[in-house]
């Protein structure tokens, strides 16, 4: 239930949702942008047209006045204030060009930009939590600003930047308008459906998806899809289902952690026949993948084309796998996992080749497709509050049914926010608690499935065509360390970030009397004070997942032979070789794994608490009610200054943990007189504690080190004899 005491997609007390009252004025005002644009075309073909221009010169005084007033029509501000767009050799392109300059827009595109407003306002009607996603930001930071002309100025230039192609492509819920309303802003010829199309359950046309005709130079390229066979680790060994079940082929695609890899596994059934189980994870929101592609339409293609990198990989690792020709055949995904696996169904030589008899769709929008053999069993499961699904699928209470002979559960779940009621652990949870007759009917649709394991093999979904993500700085070989979460791969890999680093001047004697109670642990000094850093991050993807993370740290000492000039020695020696470092007092991360993985792998005292960071401007904003912390301020100049490699200090029982943390960014150093730091609680947990005692609650800093945008790794802690 909502706030107001209704359901998600229900009539409110006056007859209407506000949610889907939205989208629908978004369709339609685009459907307007797309006919004005395709009014600016016909326009610019009449005005060079052969006919008109012999016109003109046969009887200049009324054939020239033609051609003036469809000029003006096409390119004022008054009118549709565009170029003139099917003119030969590129003069209208010119004549639209020259407008912009003089800050005018096409009118096509100022419409455009008006229906993506209403989008982004019917997504946050229902999720206003999602208004933190880093797209989300980027993208209402664009359509905000104050005049018309620069938001569809910095909604073009969005879409053209490299960097934010990854935050686009996780906006699902926003997908159909981003494509519709970038068609429009890139002049691309309308040759096929509207980007509602998929959304209203039509069948797009041959061409390109969602209306964008023809190919805008981001799609050009598609990738080659390869497949390759991977172990598993002995942890994940230790959670694969060893009998068949609906939960169990579920709680596999879980343990895969979305990060490109599928499992096939032979099921012996209760009438002793071997059949095949294919189970697809999807998206996971802050985690890297490798095996598909990071710009927004490359992404959507995924999900909406059945000759899509991840179909086609998939397709590779059934064969490397052996699956007999006519073998039976279950089709599991979750997310976008879901999606490939009805793409596999609804191609006619797939189901030659083998028989598919279930397709299992959990969380995923699928949109009006439908498998190529009609006697194959089709289940979709979604989550009213999850907003993947929405876009091409039923999803958010929709009334509309494309498939009303499909196994079909749409229920309201207790869990509201986005990305959590999307996570299949989630799903999980619900089929086992809140919908478990769904769970008994899938399970007995597949009791041909129902029987011991007797071969499991993953498979490592890849994409030869482009390099892997990070590439080459977070090119590195990988270790698997266990941890109480689960493996996890060391260096820890940091795919985009931003970090300000807060550098204060504080009492030696009190920043010593906050470290361990061991003699080899000095506070480094300057002069007669120590140096302490409140690091703030914003890890928007990771190999841990995105969270946000607070650190408050101490310069220390080498640990065996201090010297007095070692911290300004260690500026000019590479990171492996620095004996000075950063002992790390405090620790507080917004989510468990990132905990976890800091308390067991590098020996830091993390805690769990919430906390919401922007420091990708020039201003930077930080606030954490569990914590009672705010810092704020408005950055002054900056200067360029060399990567800011560190090395880093914690405890595990005994022993000191050493950790290395190497970073390729762009950083700045700037005076930190516009920067204020402030304690909201009178509480003396551990960090609020350490700021008061080392008095930063009442101090500026001294300078702050910003990166608005960086890539890391953190390696696996070495544990010292200290």
């Amino acid at each position: 239930m909502r706030a107001d005491g209704h359901a998600p997609g229900r009539s409110a007390p006056d007859g209407h949702d506000g949610r889907e009252l939205l989208r629908r004025c978004a369709r339609d005002v685009v459907d307007v942008a797309e006919g004005i644009r395709a009014v600016s075309e016909r326009a610019g073909t009449a005005l060079f047209a052969p006919p008109l221009t012999a016109s003109a010169r046969r009887r200049p005084r009324t054939g020239l006045a033609a051609q003036w007033a469809l000029l003006r029509a096409l390119t004022r501000k008054q009118g549709l204030g565009g170029s003139a767009g099917t003119a030969p050799k590129g003069l209208g392109c010119v004549l639209g060009a020259a407008g912009e300059v003089l800050g005018r827009e096409s009118l096509a595109a100022l419409v455009a930009v008006t229906s993506l407003r209403l989008g982004i306002a019917a997504v946050l009607v229902g999720h206003p939590e999602f208004a933190r996603d880093p797209g989300m930001r980027r993208l209402m930071e664009a359509v905000t600003a104050n005049r018309e002309p620069d938001a569809v100025r910095a909604l073009r230039a969005l879409f053209r930047d490299p960097g934010a192609q990854r935050a686009l492509s996780g906006l699902a819920p926003l997908m159909t308008e981003l494509l519709a309303v970038r068609a429009v802003l890139d002049d691309i010829p309308k040759n096929a459906e509207s980007g509602w199309a998929l959304a209203a359950g039509r069948e797009p046309s041959s061409g390109p998806p969602h209306g964008v005709g023809a190919p805008h130079p981001a799609d050009t390229e598609r990738g080659e899809g390869a497949a390759e066979p991977v172990d598993l680790t002995d942890q994940e060994k230790q959670f694969i289902a060893t009998e068949g079940s609906f939960l169990g082929f579920l709680r596999n695609i879980d343990v895969l952690s979305t990060n490109g890899r599928i499992l096939v596994q032979n099921v012996r059934g209760p009438d002793g026949v071997v059949r095949f189980v294919v189970q697809a994870p999807g998206l996971a929101p802050g985690r890297p993948r490798n095996d598909s592609p990071r710009d927004f339409v490359g992404a959507w293609r995924n999900l909406c084309t059945a000759d899509s990198l991840h179909t086609r990989s998939v397709l590779l690792a059934l064969a490397d796998y052996g699956i007999p020709r006519g073998a039976d055949l279950a089709l599991i995904g979750h997310g976008e996992g879901g999606t490939a696996m009805m793409n596999l169904a609804q191609d006619e030589e797939f189901c030659r080749t083998y028989r598919v008899t279930h397709v299992v769709a959990v969380g995923s929008p699928v949109g009006d497709k439908k498998p190529a053999d009609p006697r194959t069993w089709v289940a979709c499961i979604t989550n009213q509050h999850d907003i993947v699904p929405g876009p091409a699928g039923r999803g958010a209470g929709s009334v509309f049914d494309p498939h009303p002979h499909w196994y079909q559960v749409d229920y309201a779940g207790p869990t509201l926010e986005f990305p959590l009621c999307h996570m299949l652990r989630e799903y999980i949870e619900h089929l086992r608690t809140v919908i478990p007759d769904a769970r008994e009917d899938v399970d007995a649709a597949l009791t041909p499935y129902r029987g011991p394991i007797v071969r499991t093999r993953a498979y490592q979904l890849k994409d030869r065509a482009h390099p892997p993500e990070g590439h080459p700085f977070l090119t590195l070989p990988t270790t698997s360390v266990p941890t109480t979460v689960g493996p996890v791969d060391v260096p820890v890999r940091y795919y985009d970030s931003s970090a300000a680093h807060l550098c204060f001047t504080v009492s030696a004697d009190a920043a010593r009397g906050l470290l361990p109670d061991v003699t080899w642990l000095t506070p480094s000094r300057l002069g007669r004070r120590a140096l302490a850093v409140l690091s703030l991050h914003e890890h928007r993807c990771s190999t841990i997942g995105p969270y946000t993370e607070i650190a408050l740290s101490v310069l220390v000492d080498d640990l065996w032979r201090p010297r007095r000039y070692d911290v300004a020695a260690d500026l000019l020696r590479h990171v492996d070789l620095r004996r000075t470092g950063r002992y790390v007092l405090s620790l507080a991360v917004t989510s468990e794994e990132a905990r976890v993985v800091a308390r067991e792998i590098w020996g830091q005292p993390a805690m769990r608490t919430t906390a919401e960071a922007d420091l990708t401007g020039r201003k930077i904003d930080l606030r954490s009610r569990d914590l009672g912390l705010t810092v704020e301020g408005r950055l002054g100049a900056g200067i360029p200054c060399p990567e800011a490699d560190w090395v880093l200090y914690g405890r595990r029982a005994a022993s000191t943990v050493r950790t290395l943390v190497r970073a390729n960014g762009r950083p700045r150093l700037h005076p930190g007189t516009g920067v204020r730091l402030r304690l909201d609680t009178p509480a003396a947990e551990p960090l609020a504690g350490q700021l008061r005692r080392l008095g930063l609650d009442t101090a500026r800093p001294l300078f702050v080190l910003t990166c608005p945008q960086f890539m890391l790794h953190r390696s696996a802690g070495a544990v010292l004899p200290r």
